[in-house]
């Protein structure tokens, strides 16, 4: 786990190692191990080490094999690197070192771009052939680790932060207006390849990117899971389904446990992550070092689910701590919070895991999450209307989930944004979900949310939000939930039975046989993050400032009267999931203040 960079010229020069090497250093935090830089011919590539496989000199990146004529510099983890290296020993290649690294270089080497299909694990690489110059960026199936991309006439560059390309210089900067329109309207979710700036993108996961030797840029997709009904699995009874999904989870969850470090748990008492808890300890786990948050209460809304992981850690015995953050302690913590997202995200977990991260650093360089299991068995409530008579054309279904998910139409968007901000198209979000509800490999509404959810909001929401804030502590997060085999298995899950007893049933009632009912049958949790649910005091002088800034003004972005109009009533206006509306524009202002962009309309 880790930070990579790189730059591939395509005028012919060499390239700005200094850029290089200040991308890198943008992105310390993510690696405080080690750094690297090597460059050759027209590539360069920059690293940031977190030691967690082979901790020795011999796993540093940017890795060479002077053998077989590549570099590589990426960010990930490989949970079957041992059975490949095995494999690829078999084949007559020699190994210097003990890490996941140097088995993707021969990984490469043994069967070219499609070696990311023999990978087990997460990961966003870059690899260059020194003899040609063709450089290979790839990413992993469900976009657990990210890769950004900026490119011009003379050169591409990419960082595993956006936050890196800009301290690399030369970005265009401008505001995207159709990123914009997804951002107020797909509940803060800019699907890829977009960013919300202009110049700037994202490799899709599942996806690898080859720079030919000529400038050519070709992205190939390997990967997409298929959620239809499978005539194998026709006969299977409710039993059967719970027994499959138990079995792919336990390997996921033993998978995720590959280090030379220990491995602990974040544990927030909902069923997911005592499930993996639980799983954990059957694995022969005892005394794991498991993790969870509270904060103070405001407003009458509670601040922490101290009751239910106490339950969890007291069934394993696990070594639990409990961290309790004052309200005068966030404040300072959300700037940095925010400093640390690659892209804005306004979801309140977001501080939660920053300073919950900051804190299980102190004690393990990894940790298992419970993140993405809402999104893969269907654990939102926006999911069984979906099964509705009304979703099931195409149009039914598109005005369903619309109705649950999104946060404002166009109207709703212009009478918020300035003019100049507007997109071109009349209704970009609703012609996103649209095309990917019509696509192929989804014949059910709840198929073609879940499918949606699990492709493009699981990874540019909660999945962006484990890494930017756990990599901000030099903290690895592992979701074994999003293990790709226990995806494509659930894809093909009866939908009926996932959405099941409130959601999420088949994987509730496998779990009855591992962890305690009181855990599966309580009121579904999330990180409680009151002061920011609801604004006063200091957050809303923090809100008024950011929105009231010389640069917000300069930039122009929003229209004044819809900034006093939110203002005049903080707490007023919620979007359709409990959104609060005045958060959300103003998280994106503070993060284009933070982060020095000045952004005018694209």
């Amino acid at each position: 786990m880790c930070g990579a960079t790189g730059e591939v010229r395509l005028d012919g020069r060499t390239p700005d190692v200094s850029a290089v090497s200040a991308m890198a250093e943008a992105m310390a935090l993510r690696g405080p191990d080690a750094a690297g830089v090597w460059s050759q011919g027209r590539v360069a590539l920059g690293h940031r080490r977190l030691k967690i496989i082979d901790l020795t000199e011999a796993g540093a990146q940017p890795m060479v094999d002077p053998e077989l004529g590549l570099a590589l510099s990426w960010n990930g983890c490989i949970y079957n690197y041992r059975d490949l290296r095995r494999e690829l020993s078999g084949h007559g290649y020699r190994f210097f070192s003990h890490s996941d690294t140097e088995v993707l270089l021969k990984a490469y080497h043994h069967w070219g771009d499609r070696f990311v299909e023999h990978l087990k694990g997460m990961f966003a690489f870059a690899i260059a052939e020194r003899d040609t110059g063709r450089v290979l960026l790839g990413r992993d199936r469900l976009g657990i680790k990210p890769l950004y991309l900026t490119q011009d006439a003379h050169r591409i560059r990419f960082a595993s932060t956006l936050p890196a390309l800009l301290a690399g210089g030369g970005v265009d900067t401008r505001i995207d207006s159709v990123a914009l329109h997804h951002y107020l309207t797909f509940h803060s979710v800019v699907p890829q390849p977009r960013t919300i700036l202009r110049g700037v993108s994202k490799v899709p996961p599942a996806s690898v990117v080859a720079i030919e030797p000529d400038g050519a840029v070709r992205t190939t997709t390997y990967w997409s899971p298929d959620f239809s009904r499978r005539a194998d699995r026709a006969d299977w009874s409710e039993r059967d389904w719970e027994d499959a999904v138990l079995e792919s989870l336990r390997k996921a969850v033993e998978r995720r446990l590959v280090a030379d470090v220990p491995v602990g748990c974040l544990l927030s008492g909902g069923v997911d992550s005592s499930l993996i808890v639980g799983l954990l300890a059957e694995a022969g786990q005892h005394g794991l070092a498991t993790f969870s948050i509270g904060f103070e209460s405001v407003g009458g809304v509670a601040g922490d689910e101290f009751k239910y992981s106490d339950i969890i850690a007291d069934r394993f015995g696990t070594a639990h701590h409990q961290i309790r953050i004052d309200t005068d302690r966030m404040l300072p913590a959300l700037g940095d919070a925010i400093d640390a997202m690659s892209e804005p995200m306004v979801s309140h977990d977001c501080v939660a895991f920053y300073l919950l991260s900051q804190e299980v650093a102190k004690h393990v360089k990894v940790v298992q999450s419970g993140q993405g299991a809402d999104e893969v068995f269907a654990g939102y409530h926006w999911y069984p209307p979906m099964a509705e008579p009304g979703a099931a054309t195409l149009e039914g279904a598109v005005a369903s989930y619309r109705g649950a998910f999104f946060d404002r139409d166009t109207i709703g968007v212009n009478a918020l944004i300035s003019e100049a901000y507007r997109a071109a198209t009349a209704d970009p979000s609703g012609a996103f979900v649209t095309e990917h509800f019509a696509a192929p490999g989804a014949q059910t509404g709840v198929d073609r949310a879940l499918r949606l959810d699990t492709t493009v909001m699981l990874v540019d929401d909660p999945v962006k939000r484990v890494d930017n804030m756990t990599m901000a502590w030099g903290l690895e997060g592992r979701v074994p939930f999003l293990d790709h085999e226990l995806v494509e298995l659930a894809a093909t899950c009866p939908p009926e039975l996932k959405t099941a007893h409130g959601g999420k049933g088949v994987l509730k009632q496998a779990a009855r046989r591992v962890i305690p009912a009181e855990v599966i049958d309580r009121p579904k949790g999330y990180f409680p993050v009151p002061a920011l649910t609801h604004l006063e005091g200091l957050y809303l002088d923090m809100v008024r400032d950011a929105l009231y800034a010389p640069e917000a003004k300069e930039r122009g972005l929003f229209r004044p009267e819809a900034v006093d109009r939110l203002l005049a009533d903080p707490n007023g206006r919620l979007t359709p999931l409990r959104g609060n509306e005045l958060w959300q524009i103003a998280l994106l202002e503070l993060w284009l203040q933070r982060h020095g962009i000045t952004g005018a309309a694209a």
